[in-house]
């Protein structure tokens, strides 16, 4: 092994003693963060806190600073070469990763959930020995830092999900989506831009098909007009992408190359009878190109009331309780309701009644709701303005979005699932192997 690999593995090497060895508050912190990483899938106990431990060296905050600097600091000298490898390791980043190439001393990984490749390294001789089982194709969970401009170490031990089909895989990713926000498209800042745009496009279309940030109504009613509301969007996508709204799916299907069997075995993979398929297939592209008929989930559309609000970073929220909340708040007997306490409790443990809901209600009912938790949480100090954000935190709500299920994706994420689903289908002609959940809002 080369002089920066056994240099790079010394450092990280000291840099985990440091931490592991450290009180006050980088103990402190690194405690906290540990909290907050919730259990992954992916790996066992034992290699859930190894991995905690090395997102934290380059990932942690402690009083303004990281681990790293800190690190640093208490060093009586550095090497300038030293110095930048370590600095260079706050860009290290979680991925899930193929395996495009086995090489004498590495791999070529590509990373799936933005198509971007990487030339990386074990830090050391027994960790290569014991990634030599591994094969091309095969998918890994792991964390990977530069080591130079042109070259990355594996600073994680890594987790092999073996080969997986598209299915598999589009299941993968939507796990890997839900487990770690933060890294879906953290080495491509472009595609995160435009992921986000995407939101806001969405949040604006909602405006100008509802009229309104906030919208309520029955919850059968509600499932007509998310459907009426879906025709919408797609229409203006076909208009935007220049095709002729006058087509039907079949025709466009045979202009594009497609066959109308596969997309008649996508249908039938969503769950779509003999006659709906027919419909779909004989029916304008402008209304059914895009997307099928988007149906509300059971549970809200049997609800006497389902308020929908929308926010450009949000997205959009579908809420049973949130007018019974209003109500509440605009009430002039809540002190002697017997349900006050039982009802703001509810709504701290439910995670559907995120920040940005509880944001939105102290701004509209400031007094109210500063009175109501000054009762309930038996705290006669509590401020709204300065304590909201605290009491969020302590009930698991996160003070900044992410990215919701609506963002766009890239295009190869998007076709991915889509020769998923066609892949599926096909195996259910076969057999009554049910359809996987992606978990991946992939929507283009």
């Amino acid at each position: 092994m080369n002089t920066i690999l056994e240099r790079a593995r010394a450092l990280k090497q000291e840099l985990t003693d440091f931490v592991l060895d450290a009180e006050g508050e980088i103990a402190i912190a690194l405690e906290t963060f540990s909290a907050d990483q919730s259990a992954r899938s992916y790996q066992s106990e034992l290699h859930q806190r190894k991995l905690v431990v090395d997102r934290f060296l380059v990932e942690g905050i402690v009083e303004d600073t990281t681990p790293i600097q800190l690190f640093l600091a208490q060093l009586d000298s550095v090497a300038e070469s030293d110095r930048a490898l370590l600095q260079s390791w706050h860009r290290a980043f979680i991925g899930l990763f193929e395996i495009g190439e086995i090489l004498p001393d590495g791999f070529e990984l590509i990373n799936w959930t933005t198509a971007k490749q990487y030339r990386v390294k074990p830090m050391d001789a027994n960790s290569l020995q014991t990634m030599a089982r591994l094969k091309v194709g095969e998918i890994l969970l792991t964390q990977i830092a530069p080591l130079t401009d042109e070259e990355w170490i594996f600073l994680s031990d890594w987790t092999s999900l073996g080969k997986l089909g598209k299915p598999k895989l589009a299941v993968a990713i939507g796990n890997f989506k839900k487990a770690y926000p933060a890294f879906l498209y953290s080495d491509a800042p472009e595609l995160l831009a435009e992921a986000w745009r995407s939101v806001e496009h969405y949040h604006q279309d909602f405006l100008d098909f509802f009229g309104s940030d906030e919208i309520t109504l029955p919850g059968y009613q509600f499932s007509k007009k998310v459907a009426e509301f879906q025709t919408y969007i797609t229409q203006k996508q076909v208009k935007s992408s220049g095709l002729d709204e006058s087509l039907t799916l079949a025709e466009l299907a045979e202009k594009t190359g497609t066959s109308k069997d596969d997309i008649a075995s996508a249908a039938e993979a969503l769950g779509a009878d003999a006659k709906t398929i027919t419909q779909m297939l004989e029916s304008p592209a402008s209304t059914k190109m895009v997307a099928p008929q988007i149906e509300l989930p059971a549970h809200l559309k049997q609800a006497d009331q389902v308020t929908a609000l929308t926010h450009p970073q949000w997205g959009q929220l579908f809420l049973t309780t949130y007018q019974a909340f209003k109500t509440l708040l605009e009430s002039d007997d809540w002190q002697t309701n017997p349900n006050t306490e039982k009802q703001i409790f509810q709504h701290l443990e439910n995670a559907e009644m995120n920040s940005f809901v509880w944001h939105r209600l102290a701004a509209q009912y400031p007094d109210a709701l500063q009175s109501i938790l000054q009762v309930t949480l038996k705290r006669p100090e509590f401020d709204l303005q300065q304590d909201l954000d605290e009491l969020l935190i302590d009930n698991q709500k996160s003070l900044e979005p992410t990215l919701p299920e609506i963002a766009s994706v890239p295009v190869h994420l998007h076709e991915l699932f889509q020769d998923a689903v066609l892949e599926v289908s096909k195996d259910r002609a076969k057999s009554k192997v049910k359809q996987p959940k992606s978990g991946f809002g992939f929507k283009k």
